[in-house]
Order: structure tokens, then sequence, then C-alpha cells
């Protein structure tokens, strides 16, 4: 078992090691980005990635607060879903309306990897193989389409 400030220390050297290995690779439109806490300029709208004890994750939540306005949100998303298939090169689970581990109600469109261990250094390079390529086409999904949700 690991102590709670080693299981933060090691997550965070993660992160880190993640920043650093992305840190040459520009966005869609050649700039630099923070690729571990990517901002999409949107309210309410974020591209999360999780590496936690047992998987990692990637993929789209949407938060707002209203179910009504998440839902118009999320059904914006499923008209353009065959744009970030194109992009992402694979089919994503969808989900409208569940709890996160906060018990916030939220949306997502995610892909798991199932079978890796954040707490396992030896699982970082699968962890990193995963979240590295689908961030990638996540950013080059967003440019985009990111004018068309500008005005909610």
């Amino acid at each position: 078992m690991y102590s709670k400030a080693e299981t933060s220390r090691i997550r965070k050297d993660f992160w880190i090691a993640f920043g650093q290995y992305m840190k040459p690779v520009p966005n869609a439109q050649g700039r630099r980005v923070n690729w571990p806490n990517y901002k999409t300029g949107i309210k309410d709208i974020y591209f999360r990635m999780k590496a936690e004890r047992g998987f990692a994750s990637v993929g789209i939540e949407i938060t707002h607060a209203d179910e009504e306005f998440q839902e118009l949100i999320f059904e914006q998303f499923t008209q353009l879903r065959k744009i970030l298939e194109s992009c992402i090169q694979e089919k994503w689970d969808w989900k409208l309306h569940v709890e996160n581990e906060v018990g916030q109600v939220i949306s997502k469109i995610e892909m798991v990897k199932k079978g890796v261990n954040v707490m396992e250094e030896k699982d970082w390079p699968a962890i990193i193989s995963f979240l590295k390529p689908r961030i990638i086409a996540l950013d080059e999904f967003w440019d985009l389409v990111k004018p068309g949700f500008e005005d909610l």
C-alpha cells in the first residue's frame, strides 16, 4: 500500500513525465500547449485525461449544471460524431448524464484502457502511448469544430 503522500507524489511525477514527453508536440495550430491541462476555451467543456489504478482514460466531459443544457451540448457533439471518429480513428463510449467521482451529473465521450496502473512506473509507457495520440486527435477535432461551440 502507498501512503496518501506517496500516491500523490507518484501521480504528480507521472503527469510531469507526460507533460515533458508532450512538450515538443505542437497543437493543431502549431502552438505550444500544456497537454496535461488542456484548455478547450469553452466553459463547461473539458478534455480529461486520467491515469488511475486499473485504467487510463481520455475524453470530453460536459459539466454544465443545467442537465437540459448539458444534453443540448451533448447533442451538438453527436451531430459532429463522424468528424470526431474521423480524427480519432476509433469509436468511443458516449454517456449522457452519468455521475462522476464527486457525484456531479456530467456527460462524457471517452475511451478507456483497462489493465494499466499509474502507480506502477513500468505501466507509464503504455499509459502515455494510449493518451498521446488520442489527446492530439482531440485537439485536431477541436480545431475544426470549436467555432460551433463559441456562442453557447
